[in-house]
């Protein structure tokens, strides 16, 4: 089988294709034949060791995992021994974290991986990068801000796959959104459902005052200190993006928020949570998607061949929605 590998932190370059062998399922997995597979911003840091330590995780020299991509779609080829949760011809859809990477023509994952069936409503490049951008943005907005109907939230970020989502998700739930993107993807997020949306290149959300009760920054760009300023009594800034400068304003304000009125920092690394935690998540965003309030927006598509240039485009911050890898 083709499979994109990366045994070495770098630059995108450090992908090549190569010829494997198809993976055989052990005992309670299952082989997936892949329809198409997620490329991500995480993808981007995981392939550059960054940030450092995050290589306690990934791999202290090179990474662990040399096949690249985590959210994956496809049909079950086989089954290993005891697997009861599926059949094969099972249409699928999940991520595979810390694992086999998605970015092949095959990948085995446990039968009790972060996986289910994928709904006949969705095509298997919109089911791919769910579980990379839409759950974590719905991890984020229920389970780490506790979003509540009436509350304000601005979205950063907001034409991004995580963006994209968030928008929908917390319109969905009954916030009042503020949308941030350039001014090219206005309509787009507006078309989202997002009630305003600033242009950054006009504007910065920074000079405005005790509006927000959540500031969800998608792309890891502010900081909250910058802001502060922003945010309700009580309010949370919260990202997914963490860097050392948000890991200590999570600790210091999480030990003395009655500093800044109750304004706190919040972070959650959603791929790491256990699946058996995830999956009620997954569950309640199929039935989001079922009932017609959410779409997966998809940017480009690229072959596995061109999988270095989808690192690229992702690289270049600009992106909109998701990028999607077909194996063949």
């Amino acid at each position: 089988m083709k499979a994109a590998i990366c045994t070495q932190y770098g630059e995108s370059d450090a992908i090549e294709v190569q010829d494997m062998p198809k993976p055989t399922p052990k005992k309670g997995e299952v082989l997936i034949k892949v329809m198409a597979s997620s490329c991500t911003a995480a993808d981007n840091m995981m392939r550059q060791g960054k940030p450092y330590f995050g290589r306690l995780f990934l791999g202290l020299t090179k990474p662990k995992h040399p096949i690249t991509g985590t959210g994956f779609a496809g049909v079950i080829e086989e089954l290993g021994e005891q697997v009861e949760l599926f059949k094969v011809h099972d249409e699928v859809f999940g991520e595979s974290v810390f694992g086999a990477g998605s970015n092949a023509e095959y990948l085995c994952v446990p039968q009790d991986a972060l996986m289910l069936h994928k709904p006949n409503n969705i095509s298997f490049e919109e089911a791919a990068p769910i579980c990379d951008g839409a759950l974590t943005s719905l991890n984020f907005l229920k389970d780490v801000a506790n979003l509540q109907v009436g509350q304000r939230i601005l979205i950063n970020g907001a034409s991004g796959s995580l963006g994209c989502a968030a928008v929908q998700l917390a319109k969905y739930y009954g916030a009042h959104v503020t949308g941030v993107c350039s001014t090219k993807n206005i309509d787009l997020v507006k078309s989202l459902g997002a009630d305003e949306v600033i242009d950054y290149t006009q504007q910065n959300f920074e000079s405005i005052t005790d509006h927000f009760h959540v500031i969800y920054d998608t792309v890891g760009k502010r900081s909250f200190k910058a802001c502060l300023a922003a945010l309700k009594d009580q309010g949370q800034f919260i990202s997914p993006v963490l860097s050392l400068g948000l890991l200590m304003q999570v600790f210091k304000t999480g030990l003395f928020s009655a500093l800044n009125k109750g304004k706190k920092a919040k972070f959650s690394a959603t791929g790491i949570r256990p699946p058996k935690e995830l999956r009620p998540l997954l569950q309640e965003l199929l039935s989001v998607i079922d009932q017609g309030a959410f779409t997966t927006n998809i940017d480009k598509r690229f072959a596995l061949d061109d999988i270095q240039a989808a690192h690229e485009y992702v690289a270049t911050g600009h992106k909109i929605g998701n990028i999607v890898i077909i194996p063949s």
